[in-house]
């Protein structure tokens, strides 16, 4: 719940956003949940000769297993060597078989980036000339499945057990000291806190499946869980679960020694809690930092103190709110909320807000970088979802405010409504006197008098049960005494009954408070759907990131096709046995720019130690066999030792063409060699 910003205030607020739209414009690069930027051989293009290794460069650097980077052959055989490494920066290379045949090979891969996230993919290229594959290129994503599910509610469980936890400390400690001693409160913040454990340790179980294979079988495998334990992802959920430990302790102490103390000696041990409470709360909110986006790209050294304020912020307004609820619906009448506690929190939260305000509009531009990611990424599009829900739910906040204010001018601590409720809850409980209130009249007094009546009747009818009884009770005594104690137990019932009926009405009589109650419920309920969009974002490529990635792909491409057109884009080099004296050797073909239209052709001829050497003849045809295209000869000129030259050969059609180079070594010795590939 916020307060009205100052005309002064609001001017400060339009210069802060007018300093962090110029800082938008002018961002540098930044990198977050790793994605592939380029690899080397590239998707979809076809090598001459099989290379000795696979490389792929990521956006920042990733971690590794054996099987994080693999090659296949089109018959779905594994071809690399085992584990890749780093080979420089953010590139990794795996070394293949040597004497790769010709045909598609698959490469797929799978990885941890630095903010946690696993990160898969697959794509093909091609030796020599592409072929059938028997290896699916789809499906190769991880985090998903039953599996990615559980982790995600995880996830949601932990942000929602430490917001439950730090917001309802937060808020008796600052705004409702008192409320240390409310059953429901208490039950609320010992529930946060065994929702953030349970979730932690559900996430530690979940981690080694969820960025490996992704299988139920595997969550409980203590192999996994022991590699786990040495990310860092697996070290940020251990120290959670060790402050956890120091959470239980403060709770302890916050709703034990500290609730015991009377108000004057609780002021002067506030501070020294609070500040016990927020260091832990802190250190809570650094386990997430250090493991996911802020840890990573862009000023981490300012992202991750940034991140654990906003976290903390989060906690405070929205924790603070679920816990004002909770008071509003379910402390006694006798316990009711003083509407100076609100007021309180009124300031709490409208502090939270502008931290929220202040810290979110930094981590969108770290993450974001452009205006146009808002709308061109998924992440950028679930930000703009949450700054709605946000504006959404500041708005219903400010509705709370003026039931606040309306409230606090009828029912302020000492006031007459609060007065009235006391004194109600007094008469309907005992039936006659409250201490501290006088005796209550009226409407009270009447429910009072016919409650001692009943209770009169149930303690007479005991007393008759019970004197019924003695050593030598007969069995109608003993059923006449079962039948007295089945009578208090149904009259006790009723009583409950009828007092928890009788503080429902009363916490409804107040119609400010009903209707502070009706909003407060309306932002609880927003806040839900909030803390589902904010946990989706966590999980979610940044839009800078994607952004980055798309760019590196696009240069990659123009690149290779720049190559392509301007310095041979063709090179087919084809081992002969021509038998006899002189019979072996290499023959190259060299096609540029290997496309439709005319093209300049180099043929080399050299032995197998790399020499150039001259045979009587060399002949070359093109067929492109799936249009019943050619062979179209073409005769190369001799230009020097082991060098032929033709110029002006001309490609009808881009496809893929089949070169059959003839090499004649002697008189009667002679061997025609081909491949296949891609014109055009």
């Amino acid at each position: 719940m916020t307060q009205a910003i100052a005309p002064r205030a609001r001017t400060l607020v339009l210069l802060f956003l007018a300093a962090v739209a110029a800082l938008l414009v002018g961002a540098g690069p930044a990198a977050a949940h790793a994605a592939l930027t380029g690899s080397d051989p590239a998707q979809g293009t076809v090598v001459d000769t099989a290379p000795t290794q696979v490389s792929l460069t990521f956006s920042e650097k990733v971690a590794t297993t054996d099987g994080s980077l693999r090659v296949l052959d089109p018959k779905g055989k594994r071809v690399d060597t085992g584990k890749p490494a780093n080979v420089s920066g953010t590139t990794y290379a795996v070394q293949l078989h040597a004497g790769l045949p010709d045909g598609t090979y698959t490469v797929t891969y799978q990885v941890v980036s630095e903010d946690s996230h696993p990160v898969s993919g697959a794509y093909t290229f091609s030796i020599g000339a592409p072929s059938r594959t028997s290896v699916p290129v789809s499906g190769q994503e991880v985090g998903g499945g039953v599996v990615g599910g559980l982790y995600g509610f995880g996830r949601y469980l932990s942000y929602a057990g430490y917001i439950v936890l730090v917001g309802g400390a937060a808020f008796v400690l600052a705004c409702w000291p008192r409320g240390t001693s409310v059953r429901a409160v208490q039950r609320l913040v010992v529930s946060g806190w065994l929702a953030l454990t349970a979730a932690t340790l559900f996430l530690l179980l979940l981690r080694g499946s969820y960025t490996g294979s992704g299988k139920v079988a595997d969550i409980f495998d203590l192999d996994l869980l022991g590699d786990v334990l040495q990310t860092k992802t697996g070290a940020a959920l251990v120290s959670r679960l060790l402050l956890l430990a120091a959470a239980a302790l403060f709770i302890a102490v916050l709703f034990g020694a500290y609730d015991k103390r009377d108000d004057e000696e609780k002021r002067d041990l506030t501070f020294g809690l609070a500040i016990g409470g927020a260091v832990v709360a802190a250190g809570l909110a650094a386990s997430w930092a250090m493991a996911e986006h802020a840890s990573t790209g862009l000023q981490p050294g300012i992202a991750m103190p940034v991140d654990v304020l906003h976290l903390f912020a989060v906690a405070t307004w929205l924790g603070g709110l679920a816990t004002l609820l909770v008071a509003l619906y379910r402390a006694p009448a006798d316990q009711p909320v003083e509407a100076s506690a609100v007021r309180r929190f009124s300031t709490v939260a409208f502090g939270s807000v502008v931290a929220l305000v202040a810290t979110g509009t930094y981590q969108s531009w770290r993450q974001l970088g452009s205006w146009s990611a808002f709308t061109d990424t998924r992440y950028g599009q679930l930000l703009l979802v949450k700054i709605g829900l946000v504006a959404l739910l500041v708005g219903v906040a400010s509705i709370s405010r003026r039931w606040t204010g309306r409230l606090a001018g009828t029912g302020a601590p000492g006031s007459r409504a609060t007065v009235a409720a006391g004194v109600g809850a007094g008469v309907g409980g005992g039936g006659g006197k409250d201490p501290g209130t006088g005796t209550g009249t009226g409407t009270g007094t009447g429910t009072g008098t016919k409650q001692s009546k009943k209770q009169d009747a149930g303690k007479q009818g005991t007393a008759r049960a019970g004197a019924g009884r003695g050593p030598g009770e007969e069995p109608g005594d003993a059923a006449t005494g079962a039948v007295g104690t089945e009578r208090a137990a149904q009259l006790a019932r009723q009583r409950a009954a009828e007092d928890t009926a009788r503080q429902k009405r009363l916490r409804d009589a107040d119609p400010h408070r009903f209707g502070l109650r009706r909003s407060v419920l309306a932002e609880a309920g927003v806040a839900v759907v909030l803390l589902a969009v904010t946990t989706a974002l966590t999980s979610t490529e940044p839009g800078r990131t994607e952004q980055d990635a798309k760019a590196a792909t696009a240069a990659s491409s123009s690149s290779s096709s720049g190559t392509g057109s301007s310095s041979g884009a063709l090179t087919l080099d084809m081992p002969f046995d021509a038998g006899g004296t002189n019979g072996k050797g290499v023959v190259s073909v060299d096609l540029d720019p290997a496309r439709a239209g005319g093209n300049e052709m180099h043929v080399y001829v050299t032995r197998p130690n790399g020499r150039a050497f001259d045979v009587p003849e060399v002949k070359v045809a093109l067929t492109l066999e799936s249009k019943s295209i050619g062979p179209l000869p073409v005769a190369p000129d001799h230009i020097t030792t082991g060098h032929w030259s033709a110029s002006g050969v001309q490609i009808p059609m881009a496809g893929e063409w089949k070169i059959a180079v003839t090499v004649r070594t002697s008189d009667i010795d002679q061997v025609t060699v081909s491949k296949n590939a891609q014109i055009g």
